[in-house]
């Protein structure tokens, strides 16, 4: 794919099998959770367990399919399912491809009463065969920052030894990530319920992807991740039944009420059907 992006309308399945077989570095996907709730955006309702699974299943072996022998997959679920996901991922890509278990950790305003309070998301990260991957740093905590020795000249030719902060100083990156929910008033909100943080986004296309290479979001919803790959200089493919959805992905203008008519015309936007 030689455009900067691309958007699809439609089935994802129909869309995935349309696509060339290892042609894509990096997928992100924030699918359903399996939670049984309508949220207005798309509904989350599930006959079953297991119809939920056939649905991921299906698609999961499309997207490994899809993925260059470097390539991995990011798949963001919460409590409901993940751990059912998980041994079917690990059926699909193999046990031993799954790199990390990642722990998105945030703050909200919750009611709990009778539990813990439910304040992290679950991301599955799997690598086809060898990925490739870019170490990302964080600060040390105050309580465990580096100490560097400095040393000065005092009177009579006699030196002091003091310690100074070594705020430089970077640890590679754990995988449990503290990254703020998107609050109300933010300005990057946009009205779609299941939006997810750009700054999320952010890190795992720099730890998957270089400049150039051809990432892809299946179930697109609000956009982020979409729109933070694209400002990142990478090829991208957006999916989504939602016209809502794909008119929020639509990267290159500002979002207006027809911008999924506009992004139509700019040519880059395709209606698939289900096959």
């Amino acid at each position: 794919m030689s455009e900067p992006y691309k958007l699809y309308q439609g089935d994802n399945v129909a869309v995935m099998r349309g696509l060339p077989s290892e042609s894509i570095d990096l997928i992100y996907i924030d699918p359903p959770y399996f939670s049984q709730r309508n949220y207005g955006d798309f509904d989350d309702r599930w006959k079953s367990m297991q119809h939920y699974l056939d649905f991921m299943v299906e698609r999961l072996k499309e997207m490994h399919r899809l993925l260059k022998p470097t390539g991995s997959i990011y798949v963001h679920l919460d409590w409901h399912a993940v751990h059912y996901v998980k041994v079917e991922m690990d059926k699909i890509f193999g046990y031993k491809n799954l790199v990390n278990e990642i722990v998105w950790h945030y703050q909200r305003w919750t009611n709990s009463a009778n539990s813990f309070q439910n304040m992290h998301d679950t991301i599955l990260f799997y690598k086809k065969h060898n990925t490739k991957f870019h170490v990302q740093h964080e600060a040390y905590s105050e309580k465990s920052k580096h100490k560097a020795k400095r040393f000065s000249k005092i009177q009579d030719g006699k030196f002091e030894q003091a310690y100074t902060e070594d705020v430089s100083r970077m640890k590679a990156m754990s995988d449990v990530w503290n990254i703020s929910y998107i609050n109300s008033q933010a300005k990057e909100r946009t009205g779609y319920q299941t939006q997810k943080p750009s700054k999320l986004m952010e890190r795992i296309i720099l730890a998957s992807s270089n400049e150039g290479d051809l990432v892809a979001d299946f179930f697109c919803g609000s956009g982020s991740f979409i729109k933070k790959a694209f400002e990142l200089g990478r090829r991208c493919i957006g999916c989504d039944v939602s016209p809502k959805a794909l008119a929020l992905a639509h990267c290159p203008t500002q979002l207006a009420p027809d911008a999924l008519r506009a992004a139509a015309l700019f040519g880059r936007v395709t209606t698939a059907k289900r096959r």
